[in-house]
């Protein structure tokens, strides 16, 4: 173990970053400085460095475990904890945030950059929905359910009402899948067909379906379903 004290000034994470600035300190110093402090004989850094060994040292596979699995981690307490998932969730709206003067959505690949930081690292299946006007503006994103590993739940009378109260002119549909296989399987085709005639009937057109699998995803538009 290596108290953080011990090492010299210009070493130490928050030192380091004032000198030389974020982009130069390793995944170790900078989860250091989120945990903020040591506990129970281990240092800030010595939390980092278990928590990187627990995940293989991939921040993909840090961002899935659960508040419970951090807290069996000597050291990590509830305060730790929040700090770190925190983190993970501002990264991801950052990811998947919009720039103003891109707001219209022209290709699969950019809806899917919009809610792939959600839901690529899951390891369950969600289901979201993007609302768009009539020049394909995007007016709202909204998380619509959440299943288990190999399923979730398409409620497709709520997406039409949501959609309807969004005074949206069309939506695109994206789902994951946990397995990191992107190919729609028979129940993905016949709930897009559902969908798609459901929301024709109140003058809303279904754009796209958008099955993200880690970082691949599949569209039905470009792949003319």
């Amino acid at each position: 173990m290596t108290g953080i004290r011990t090492l010299r000034e210009e070493e130490r994470p928050r030192e380091k970053m004032a000198l030389k600035g974020a982009e130069s300190l390793t995944i170790t110093e900078l989860l250091a400085i989120i945990i903020r402090t040591g506990d129970r004989g281990k240092s800030a850094i010595d939390l980092a460095r278990e928590l990187l060994d627990r995940s293989d040292n991939r921040l993909s596979e840090l961002s899935k475990m659960s508040h419970e699995k951090f807290m069996t981690i000597g050291g990590m307490g509830s305060a730790k904890t929040f700090s770190i998932l925190a983190a993970f969730e501002i990264g991801k709206r950052l990811c998947s945030e919009v720039p103003s003067d891109q707001l219209q959505i022209r290709t699969s690949n950019m809806a899917a950059q919009i809610i792939s930081p959600f839901i690529k690292n899951l390891s369950h299946e969600e289901c979201w929905v993007l609302y768009l006007n009539r020049a394909n503006k995007l007016i709202g994103k909204e998380k619509i359910s959440k299943g288990g590993v190999s399923a979730t739940i398409m409620d497709i009378k709520i997406i039409v009402k949501k959609a309807v109260e969004k005074l949206a002119s069309s939506i695109i549909l994206v789902h994951n899948h946990p397995s990191g296989n992107p190919y729609p399987s028979e129940q993905d085709r016949a709930q897009t067909t559902a969908l798609k005639e459901a929301a024709a009937y109140f003058d809303i057109t279904l754009l796209d379906h958008i099955i993200v699998a880690e970082n691949k995803f599949f569209s039905f538009s470009d792949e003319n379903y």
